[in-house]
């Protein structure tokens, strides 16, 4: 028996020193980021923003592998179910907080089966109106939502969003009732929006921005704590009545749960870096993101608290996806 345990513990201390050894040398060959998302989104972009500096720093090819469907699902599962070996990582979109509510026998644990490493950027959601409504602010909205319910309608990029969720969780503050317009993707919605077909639609400030820019449409609150720092004049929802309010769109770093913590290190340092060489961080703020590059504890925080909080509008708002 002595001896059985004695081989076992040798076993254990030969591996932890492997592991170690193969923390060490890494990486030792390409690295793969996998988008759960097709090319061309914001997402995709982050990645291939970072994709060369990001490859200088390691010494190694770095690999971008979209995986879309399921709302980003399909692409963490893929993540979540690879070898904890450092070479297959996530970057996520604010869906990653939503879809453990939202799609019934999800294939992994969100916050158990991935290890969360960054939390890279967030951008706020921009409201607007056409400019043949009345709507010159949000406050005006929620005058006539509360006294005239159903009266006021607002597109989203789709069911189940987050912009659908912020909002839904708005008219849960304000006691004011509206009729959610789904569309399928931000083309469709902008496309709308700037006919008139939708008098409200609710995206990402990088999504919307240009055609405020433009005077098709007209910016009447943003979602985020504070004001945009590129759309000052726009006042947050907090300061039109809804009390404290803060949802904003967000992209994080994820590895397979059990990668060594001096991987991880490594990998978030050498991200960090590139996201934050000016090449990378201009590219990012014109498309409306501003940049967080949290430490991994912050972003299991904050990831944690995102699950909480969109489980709890799913629920009391039976929401259900496109």
């Amino acid at each position: 028996m002595k001896r059985i345990f004695a081989r076992g513990l040798a076993a254990i201390a030969v591996s932890a020193v492997a592991l170690g050894a193969h923390a060490q040398e890494w990486p030792t060959q390409s690295v793969k980021i996998v988008i759960p998302f097709p090319p061309g989104g914001t997402t995709d972009q982050i990645a291939r923003h970072i994709q060369k500096p990001l490859s200088d720093s390691l010494g190694q090819p770095v690999i971008i592998e979209n995986k879309g469907g399921g709302s980003g699902s399909i692409g963490a599962a893929l993540v979540a179910k690879a070898p904890p070996d450092g070479y297959t990582w996530l970057i996520s979109f604010d869906t990653h907080g939503v879809n453990p509510s939202l799609i019934p026998n999800i294939s992994f644990d969100t916050l158990k089966d991935l290890t969360q490493v960054m939390l890279i950027g967030t951008a706020p959601m921009l409201i607007t109106a056409h400019p043949s409504t009345p709507y010159k602010s949000f406050s005006e909205v929620l005058a006539v939502a509360k006294k005239d319910p159903e009266k006021v309608s607002f597109g989203t990029i789709g069911s189940g969003s987050l912009a659908h969720l912020a909002f839904s969780l708005v008219q849960e503050q304000t006691g004011s009732k509206m009729t959610h317009i789904p569309y399928k993707g931000g083309g469709p919605l902008v496309q709308d929006a700037i006919a008139g077909h939708v008098p409200i639609a609710v995206g990402s400030a990088g999504l919307m921005s240009p055609s405020v820019k433009a005077g098709r449409l007209r910016a009447i609150g943003i979602t985020s704590k504070e004001r945009f720092a590129a759309m000052p004049d726009v006042p947050t929802l907090a300061e039109q009545g809804v009390p404290g309010f803060d949802s904003q769109a967000w992209w994080g770093l994820h590895a397979p749960a059990g990668t060594p913590a001096p991987i991880i290190a490594k990998m978030h340092k050498a991200v960090a870096d590139a996201l934050r060489s000016p090449a990378v961080s201009e590219k990012l703020s014109a498309q409306g993101v501003v940049l967080q590059v949290t430490s991994p504890e912050h972003f299991t925080k904050f990831l944690e608290d995102e699950v909480t909080r969109w489980r709890k509008v799913v629920k009391d708002h039976k929401i259900v996806p496109q």
